[in-house]
Formats: structure tokens, sequence, C-alpha cells
């Protein structure tokens, strides 16, 4: 957990944000064969160090995304939406899971501008 000035823990509070990813930056030098897949991973890694959780649920809608244009060609942007909720189950491990979805941009120009968005 994030620690304030004065060294206590914040407390964990659901919690939703909207995040650009540029995925061509993060698949540099990725194999071809493993663009797809690794996509997935980066995604599901960047979800935990954000929100804090250790379980993360990725939508089948972004899943889909990602993979639309076979394993090689991953778009370059993504835009998502990445949401922290209170695990319902009483004998969960975790107090707390993401839940990670796509959030739909049409063409190029219309990311620009686009912020985090706290919600």
């Amino acid at each position: 957990m994030a620690r304030t000035k004065d060294q206590r823990k914040k407390v964990m509070e659901n919690a939703c944000r909207d995040y650009t990813l540029n995925m061509h930056k993060r698949l540099q030098g990725i194999a071809f064969k493993k663009r797809s897949t690794k996509a997935v991973r980066i995604i599901r890694k960047f979800a935990t160090k954000e929100m804090h959780t250790e379980e993360v649920r990725i939508d089948t809608q972004l899943n889909r995304h990602l993979w639309k244009n076979g394993c090689r060609n991953v778009p370059r942007l993504v835009r998502i939406r990445v949401q922290r909720t209170k695990n319902e189950d009483e004998d969960a491990k975790q107090k707390f899971y993401s839940t990670v979805q796509l959030l739909p941009v049409f063409t190029k120009e219309d990311f620009k501008g686009l912020q985090t968005e706290n919600k």
C-alpha cells in the first residue's frame, strides 16, 4: 500500500481510472509471434502496479481488440479503464481485484489530448 508523508498507510477503496497505453513503445524488440500475448501480460502488470492489486481480470472485449489484427500487429495505442473493486468472496486471498476494460477510440486523432481520468 502507498504511504503518505507522515508514513501512515492509505486505506484502499474502490477506484476507477482511464489510461492510454502506448503499446508500440512497450512492445519494442519483442518477437513477432509473441507480441499479442506479451501485450496482455504488459496490461496485467500495468494494472497491478497502478491499482496495487494482485488479481487482475482482463475483459474479453479488450483481449479481442489486442488480437484483432493477429498476433503480430497489436494496435499502437489502447485506451483502457481500470477499476479496483472489493472482493465479495469470503474465502478470497486478496481483498481487492482489478478489472481492465477497453474504452473505444475510433481514430488516431481521437487519442490527442486524452489524459488519465479519475472517476
